[in-house]
């Protein structure tokens, strides 16, 4: 029962580490992209129909997805970020009252950050994108699926934890 603890521990300590790297990543792309996005607003929009002009970021780049999915791609990635370093600190610490906010934590970057992911599908699907919206679109995709082992890890531990010391 004891290997069992320690392989969820390091498995959830090695995919936190790794879902570090990869919000940061996320962040940083879609950061540019927003960026990008506002710089050339003005020109681009300045041919478009009113409806399409009343938003204050148009993305010249992508599709008409695109401005949805650099947008959740953002706020997945910082949310990502935040409950991985507290994760961090949780998993560390790996006792019942850490586990459950890093399990609640951990919950709440999935589902954003799927939500993100299927974005991340639509865009893909519905045609072209350049090279740094595709890269985002991998890096959204492969980060849903390392938080989604590292959320089941955690579980994992919870579990473990509890049946063993006792809610």
């Amino acid at each position: 029962m004891a290997t069992a603890s320690g392989a969820s521990k390091s498995a959830a300590f090695l995919l936190s580490i790794i879902n570090i790297a990869l919000y940061f990543i996320i962040i940083v792309i879609a950061s540019w992209a927003v960026n990008h996005g506002i710089k050339r607003t003005r020109e681009t929009a300045s041919v478009l129909s009113i409806p399409a002009r009343i938003f204050p970021i148009y993305f010249p780049m992508g599709n008409m997805a695109t401005g949805f999915f650099i947008i959740f791609s953002l706020l997945c990635g910082v949310v990502g970020i935040g409950t991985s370093l507290t994760g961090l600190h949780n998993i560390v610490q790996w006792n019942v009252p850490n586990l459950h906010a890093a399990a609640a934590s951990s919950v709440t970057s999935l589902s954003l950050t799927l939500l993100a992911m299927g974005l991340a599908c639509k865009e893909i699907n519905v045609g072209w994108t350049d090279s740094n919206l595709r890269t985002l679109e991998v890096v959204t995709i492969i980060v849903s699926a390392t938080q989604l082992f590292c959320t089941g890890a955690i579980h994992a531990g919870v579990g473990d934890v509890t049946a063993r010391y006792g809610a």
